[in-house]
């Protein structure tokens, strides 16, 4: 216990805390101090009051350290020729998160509202938002008049060009010819479309070649976050050279939509007792005639291996014709048609030439 003692007995001297308690009634504003000072009259303590959350801060850090992360990813993306595949890939982007915008020779501003994206009537005026990507989803037979026309002096120097075209030498070509040194090339194909990914591009094949890539660290980044937004969908990404993916696709896109086509000219109908077969035979028919005949011609017209392909395919039907008739023996015919119908087929035999097991018809030795 410590006390003071006054030099003068006879003159009481109050107690320090009460001291204390005056003077800090003269500075209202001020907080008390309190001294560690033991005497008689006791000082209430004040309730301890969090200030700050200090535990918080390692959280609210990583936060911020992912979602700057998470924006590193995304891109401004701009989308040339809005028509019905723009469209289609436009959804996807803007669901992951891209900043799209878009420009087309028609007026699809509503349409881009509805998805989300800012459509520009003007490409100079897209071109001053500095997309880092331009996407070319433009017809086949359009794209060099595009390319061509497109300020691609008003982007930014090291702006990352991507084609979505079915043929892929072509815009290679033109791409590096039109085209500064300074820009990224990018050709990719997604082998699907709106009919066929429609339920989700899971399992589906993403072809590509980069063709130019800068060797900057962030240019390469750059194209890989392009490439992410259709890993990340579930595509099977496919890195083929050019000049080997027109190699397949002319034997196996062209060729699927010649057969649609050429069935569709058909008439095929769907009937009541439908095979599985015949099932995807509609299915097909359906997936080709819902794209442009623009698309089918491009196929033909700019992937030089297409022709090959459609000679091949002709070919082959004629040795189909001529191995059925090769194996119609006049025997068989007549048994067939008296079994079933009572045919007398002695005048038709006249007429009908003898086929060689190839086809070829010869003349019946004479006196027969």
């Amino acid at each position: 216990m410590a006390s003071f003692s006054a030099l003068h007995p006879s003159q009481t001297t109050p107690n320090l805390p009460t001291k204390l308690h005056a003077i800090s009634r003269s500075f209202p504003h001020s907080r008390p101090a309190f001294l560690s000072f033991t005497s008689r009259t006791r000082v209430p303590r004040h309730s301890l009051q969090i200030r700050a959350l200090d535990a918080a801060q390692p959280y609210d850090y990583e936060a911020k350290i992912n979602d700057r992360l998470e924006k590193s990813t995304k891109l401004k993306i701009a989308i040339i020729g809005f028509g019905n595949f723009g469209q289609f890939l436009a959804k996807t982007l803007v669901r992951q998160g891209h900043t799209v915008l878009a420009h087309s020779r028609s007026n699809y501003s509503a349409a881009a509202r509805e998805l989300g994206v800012s459509f520009f009537s003007d490409p100079d005026d897209l071109c001053e938002e500095h997309p880092e990507v331009i996407l070319l989803c433009t017809s086949i037979t359009s794209t060099e008049s595009v390319l061509r026309s497109f300020p691609v002096q008003r982007l930014k120097r090291n702006t990352l060009f991507v084609d979505v075209l079915s043929v892929k030498e072509f815009p290679r070509k033109l791409f590096l010819k039109v085209l500064p040194p300074e820009f990224d090339i990018l050709c990719t194909h997604p082998m699907f479309g709106p009919e066929s990914g429609k339920h989700g591009w899971a399992g589906l094949n993403f072809v590509y070649d980069k063709v130019r890539i800068g060797s900057e660290e962030s240019r390469i980044n750059r194209c890989n976050h392009f490439l992410n937004i259709f890993a990340q969908e579930g595509c099977v990404m496919i890195e083929m050279c050019c000049i080997e993916h027109d190699k397949y696709a002319a034997g196996s896109q062209f060729i699927t939509h010649t057969i649609g086509r050429a069935l569709g000219k058909f008439g095929l109908e769907t009937t009541p007792i439908n095979t599985k077969g015949y099932d995807t035979l509609l299915n097909l028919v359906e997936n080709t005639e819902g794209d442009s005949f623009d698309l089918y011609y491009g196929l033909f017209m700019y992937n030089k291996n297409a022709l090959e392909q459609l000679e091949r395919l002709s070919l082959a039907f004629e040795s189909l014709k001529k191995q059925l008739f090769g194996h119609l023996h006049d025997v068989l015919r007549k048994q067939l048609f008296e079994d079933t119908e009572g045919l007398d087929l002695s005048e038709e035999k006249k007429l009908l030439p003898e086929l060689h097991p190839n086809g070829v018809g010869i003349k019946p030795p004479e006196g027969t």
